[in-house]
Formats: structure tokens, sequence, C-alpha cells
């Protein structure tokens, strides 16, 4: 296996660390509107992803810098040609980020109403629009021969990424569903594990639809066995969060997740970008890749520096790892 292959599986996996992590805290930021019944519950959920959204992004950033050294053809044709939509999601996490920590900073209930509607809009906006942008990615779009983006952000809106849009933002819906019934207790568990049996089915629809329209375009055998793992972990999933074992569930969304991801760079590969116009000027792992010397001392920094991310980041979850209720939120913070 070449280097830029390395990279291409080592981005891939960047994308779907980011989509498991950071979809249960957009899922938990959709639930602040659809789940909370007052601003004591708000907070619950607030809480249950405070320790750990900001440290959910670093995926985000990694993979975006790997994308950016390994891959700087497809960097450059994706983000000038994405250039809206991407700038659209990085004002979404920045107001994101702003509103976690300016909701109690005064206990007017405008300022906290705002920053409340701020933190549900900032999570389901990006939600969805990760799923248009990758729709688009795997689907293909206007690329012309010499790799640059010709099309204009109408034609990013077509039916295909549409769904994919759909399919992140009710997938992660359901996967914040499953993250609440297993961080917290009392009423509000038994409505996040109610509220999961609808979520997950519409997801599971529309998931469903995205992925054998996915395998019918470009699938083989391996994509094809990504699919089935996808689905069968979603149908789980939604039956054991009804058991109220939120533990499994919540893996079982995961592997959701991790399956359709895994799906889609199946299809796309060797492509990274491919072009709708003509194959041949599609951008791929080898003409968009960077020399093998840099890919080399890449390979030799992610080496070291992945571990102590990785245990950083699981020690955080496990020193917050126990449930919360609305007996936690101290009176003069809860409106």
């Amino acid at each position: 296996m070449e280097l830029h292959d390395v990279w291409f599986v080592i981005i891939a996996v960047l994308w779907t660390g980011y989509f498991f992590l950071e979809g249960f805290d957009f899922g938990v930021g959709v639930l602040t509107k659809l789940l909370a019944r007052d601003r004591t519950e708000k907070r619950v959920l607030i809480n249950t992803i405070g320790p750990v959204w900001d440290g959910n992004e670093v995926w985000l950033l990694s993979a975006g810098g790997a994308t950016f050294a390994a891959f700087p053809e497809w960097y450059a044709t994706l983000f000038s040609g994405f250039y809206l939509p991407l700038l659209l999601i990085l004002v979404c996490l920045i107001v994101r980020g702003v509103a976690f920590e300016y909701r109690v900073k005064r206990p007017e209930e405008n300022w906290q109403r705002n920053w409340e509607a701020a933190i549900f809009w900032t999570s389901l906006v990006p939600a969805f629009m990760w799923g248009v942008a990758f729709g688009n990615i795997v689907h293909g779009v206007k690329i012309d021969k010499n790799f640059e983006y010709v099309g204009n952000f109408g034609d990013l809106l077509n039916p295909y990424a549409l769904l994919g849009g759909l399919v992140t933002l009710t997938l992660f819906t359901f996967h914040g569903t499953v993250f609440v019934g297993l961080k917290t207790v009392g009423d509000i568990r038994e409505r996040a594990r109610k509220l999961s049996l609808g979520v997950g089915l519409v997801a599971a629809m529309v998931a469903l639809v995205f992925l054998i329209w996915t395998q019918a375009d470009n699938g083989d055998a391996k994509s094809l066995a990504a699919l089935i793992v996808a689905v069968v972990a979603l149908v789980a999933a939604i039956a054991v969060a009804q058991t109220g074992r939120e533990g499994w569930a919540f893996a079982l969304s995961g592997l959701t997740i991790v399956a359709a991801v895994a799906m889609l760079f199946l299809t796309l590969f060797p492509n990274v970008m491919p072009s709708s116009l003509n194959p041949d000027w599609s951008l791929t792992v080898s003409n968009a890749s960077s020399s093998p010397y840099t890919l080399r001392i890449m390979t030799w920094c992610a080496g070291i520096a992945t571990p102590m991310v990785l245990l950083y980041q699981s020690w955080t979850y496990w020193v917050f790892r126990k449930r919360i209720g609305t007996h936690h939120i101290a009176a003069d913070v809860a409106h």
C-alpha cells in the first residue's frame, strides 16, 4: 500500500471519529428544543456535553489539517468550491462555542433564550450541511481539467446531497437521544428513550434510501458489507434503546455512523473528489497527494501525537462519566 493510500485511510478515520463524537453533541444541541421542557432541563442537556464538545472538534481540525498536508489539491478544490457551505458551518461552530460559554453569564430571560436558540440552530445547521458536503464529494461535482470546481452553490443542493443532509441530521439526533439517555437520570432519561424510537425510525428510513442509492452508483462488495452493518446496527440500536440499555444502544448507534462513513469512503476510493464532467478530471489519491517525503514526515508525527490525543480524550470521558439530572443544577444557574 502506497503512503497516499495510507493517508486516505487516516483521513477517513479522522472524519469517522469526528462524526461519531461531534454527532451526538450536535444531536444534544438539537434536543434542547425537542426534548427539554424548561430552562433547567436545557441546562442538564448542555451539561452532558459541556466537558467534551470542544475536544470533539479537535477531530475536525485534525481532519482538515491532514487533508491540507496530505492532499493539497483536494483541500484547495474542496475549500474553494464549497466555500459558502463550509463558511456557514464555520460560523455556526464559532457561534455555538460562544453560546455554550455565554448563556448563563447574565440572568436576563431574553439573553438566555437567545443563546439557547443559537445552540439549537448552530447544532442543526452543521449536522445537515456536513451531509450535504459529503454527499457532493461522493456523488461528484463539476471539476474541470485543471482540477478546479466550476459549478455554483445551487449545484451543491442536488437531491442526493440534500438526502445526505437529512441522513446526518436525523442520525446525529438519534445518536444524541441515546447519549442523553446514557448520561441522565429521571424523567429526561425516560423521555429521551421514547423520543429515540421516532427519531431512529425516521433516520433508518432516510439512511436506507441514501445508502442504497450510494451502493447502486459506485458500490462494490466491501461497501455492500458496510451498508449491511450500518443498517443492522441502526435497527439494533433502536430496539436496544427501548429496553433501557443505553450503553449498548450508544455503541450500536456509533457503529452505525462508523459503518456509514466507511461505506462513503469505500465508494469514493481511489478518488478523493470525482468530476461529474469527465471521470478523467477527477482528483485521486495519486494526483492530489503531497510528495512521498512529506507523507513520510506526516506519518511519523501522526504516530507520535495520535496516541497522546486518544489517551487524553479517553481520560476526559472517564472523568465525566457519571449521569446527571435536574437535581444537580444549582438554582442560581437554572434560569
